[in-house]
């Protein structure tokens, strides 16, 4: 029957030294200001900071900072005020399947540069595979920042 009594006081002395009560703790996530479409590239403009429980960013996987998302193209709708998730963006695509892009070569000095068509789409730091227009020969190599692929040894 006193195993009540520490509790209470604990409760009572806490509340005479104007204890605060413990409030969730909280995280600011970038959201989108207006609906962003799939294919938009996302801008620092287009987003604000909003407050959500810090376990919003642990139960989902969502983008925590606008650094993540600057740049990067939505892959589907991305609603006002709303989290965005890891996945609802990808990097921009510089290489598109069917169209002619730039093969490079560079090994000891020697750079050969080649026009090539492209067999898959890939964004900068991605392996695609390419096709020689000339002979056919399929290659893969690294999409760079130019828009260029490096084939790499």
């Amino acid at each position: 029957m006193m195993a009540w009594l520490p509790k209470a006081l604990f409760v009572a002395t806490a509340l005479l030294l104007g204890a605060q009560p413990v409030k969730a703790a909280s995280i600011n996530l970038p959201v989108p200001k207006q609906t962003i479409h799939p294919g938009d590239e996302i801008d620092h403009r287009d987003l604000v900071d909003r407050r959500f429980p810090s376990r919003t960013a642990t139960q989902f996987a969502v983008v925590t900072d606008r650094g993540q998302i600057t740049g990067m193209v939505a892959k589907r709708t991305l609603l006002p005020g709303q989290p965005v998730p890891l996945n609802a963006v990808d990097k921009p695509m510089l290489v598109k399947r069917g169209e002619p892009a730039r093969l490079v070569f560079q090994e000891q000095g020697l750079i050969i540069i080649m026009q090539v068509e492209a067999l898959q789409n890939g964004g900068a730091g991605s392996f695609v595979r390419v096709r020689n227009i000339d002979s056919g020969l399929v290659v893969s190599g690294r999409v760079q920042n130019d828009g260029s692929i490096r084939v790499e040894n």
